[in-house]
């Protein structure tokens, strides 16, 4: 018998949580359409993660692989499980949220209308908290094709997103890694693709998540700061995109020098490296200040 390829794989990068693995995995099983591999990354878990891990594969009721890793961050997993995915899809769920039951018909039916629009790099479908509230805001407009860049940047759409990638396009724009730091923002590879590529903004919700303490959102400020080299990469893509919205540029290029500055990085080498010198002069006094701030608050 013929096994035919699944269209997508569910990638979930995770560390450290088995406590909430079971319920993304009840999620899955849950689904009306099982189209689809569940792809496990494990950034060096100590809690028991890998034994869960193949308590499920055992019960046979999902396509499960699972690939343990020394811890490096999200972004390193990420890497590894974009270059191991084969299906033509590609949907990255944290391991501390979980899917609706008719998330994989949802994106398999949108991909059935849109799959053959040229330059597409995906589909952006809504994230809703588990009272069913949508996270932030709905897209202005249903179904519209457009770049990340314009209608999530320049149009003033922010919260988290449902983001579904096409894998082939996603594998030429690997995160970067940086040797000691463990974080690397995701919209740095989504603007990336954004210049050549648009997606496909879609009102309907396939993504059930809260923000649980100990994560990645909560950590915020302090783990941006011990990851600077990253945070500067991420406003560059920004601030080289002559596409981004003044203020939106302002804000990156504030980020620039003062992720520069704890970086290591003099405000000359910094001025050299810069995409925009009269912007760098505009912000360079504030971001002192903000960069002094921030120092002040991170030695308590």
């Amino acid at each position: 018998m013929t096994v035919m390829p699944k269209l997508l794989t569910i990638l979930t990068p995770t560390y450290n949580r088995a406590a909430h693995l079971g319920r993304l995995y009840d999620s899955l099983k849950a689904q009306g359409c099982r189209d689809f591999d569940w792809l496990v990354i494990d950034d060096g878990s100590s809690d028991g993660t890998e034994a869960l891990i193949r308590s499920f594969m055992a019960e046979n009721a999902l396509d499960i692989r699972y690939r343990r890793k020394e811890n490096g961050g999200k972004h390193t997993a990420l890497n590894i499980g974009i270059a191991l995915t084969e299906t033509p899809l590609l949907f990255i769920v944290d391991s501390d949220d979980y899917l609706p039951p008719d998330a994989v018909e949802i994106i398999q039916s949108y991909h059935g209308k849109y799959k053959n629009t040229p330059n597409l790099c995906g589909y952006s479908f809504l994230r809703c908290y588990e009272d069913g509230t949508v996270n932030t805001a709905y897209f202005k407009k249903d179904e519209e094709i457009a770049s990340y860049r314009d209608i999530r940047i320049n149009g003033g759409i922010g919260g988290d997103k449902a983001e579904v990638f096409y894998t082939d396009i996603l594998k030429k724009y690997p995160f970067p890694e940086y040797e000691g730091e463990t974080f690397v923002p995701e919209d740095l590879v989504w603007m990336q693709m954004s210049g050549p590529y648009r997606m496909v903004h879609i009102n309907r919700c396939v993504y059930i998540g809260e923000y649980l303490d100990g994560g990645l959102t909560q950590r915020g400020r302090s783990m941006k700061i011990h990851s600077p080299r990253g945070m500067m990469a991420r406003s560059a893509v920004y601030l080289r995109d002559r596409g981004v919205a003044l203020k939106v540029r302002v804000k990156m290029m504030l980020l620039y020098i003062v992720y520069g500055r704890f970086a290591g990085c003099s405000l000359q080498r910094l001025l050299h490296e810069v995409p925009s010198k009269p912007l760098f002069f505009l912000c360079a006094v504030p971001a002192a200040g903000i960069y002094a701030m921030w120092k002040r608050t991170l030695k308590k």
